[in-house]
């Protein structure tokens, strides 16, 4: 017997635009439907402690290793084993945001990228594409201030922000931009909602 997969949605964006705030949303709100859902998440942390670069200081393994692992934890997720199957997957950094921080990387650094790696590790975000039923982008908000507990780096944090976007545009991936206005946040995970009932299997 073949067992149905989750529906699988994922957000990407740059630091501090609101991906996990907008996760946990939609977490919230699939939970008071009845819905079973698990969220992955904290790769960039996780990345950390394993001793490998993070932020402006991406490279090509760390990128790498962010990529595999999100597809390992999403899969794992899928499979966790509860009472009942889990109808949906909500991936907190999709496999494109690494590609996107990584590019944003090379340019802050001003280093000339190397097409072959570029390439390969565009392959392997892309094997991820068809497995999301929806891809959340946020949208910086250059008028929002950041956390003081945060030392961001503006340039390479909105480098990333036009990465992210480029990549999104280049390789024609259907998306939904989700900017920092209350209403479009509450559009957006009204949509989800709307989705997840509507695919969701009983």
């Amino acid at each position: 017997m073949t067992t149905p997969q989750p529906i699988r949605i994922g957000v990407m964006g740059t630091h501090s635009t609101g991906k996990t705030t907008l996760l946990k949303r939609i977490e919230m709100e699939l939970r008071a439907h009845g819905i079973p859902v698990a969220r992955t998440g904290r790769l960039g942390k996780r990345a950390a402690l394993a001793g490998l670069p993070k932020m402006q200081y991406h490279t090509a393994a760390s990128t790498e290793w962010i990529i595999t692992q999100g597809i390992a934890d999403e899969i794992a997720a899928a499979a966790r084993p509860t009472p009942e199957p889990i109808h949906v997957v909500l991936a907190d950094r999709a496999a494109w945001d690494a590609l996107a921080y990584f590019h944003a990387a090379q340019e802050w650094r001003q280093e000339t990228p190397d097409p072959l790696e570029r390439e390969r590790l565009r392959l392997l975000a892309s094997t991820q594409v068809l497995k999301y039923h929806l891809l959340l982008a946020t949208v910086l908000d250059h008028g929002l201030p950041v956390e003081s507990r945060h030392d961001y780096d503006a340039r390479y944090r909105a480098l990333v922000d036009h990465h992210t976007h480029a990549l999104l545009a280049e390789n024609e991936i259907p998306h939904q931009r989700v900017t920092s206005a209350p209403n479009n946040q509450t559009d957006a995970v009204e949509y989800v909602l709307q989705l997840c009932l509507n695919q969701a299997t009983p």
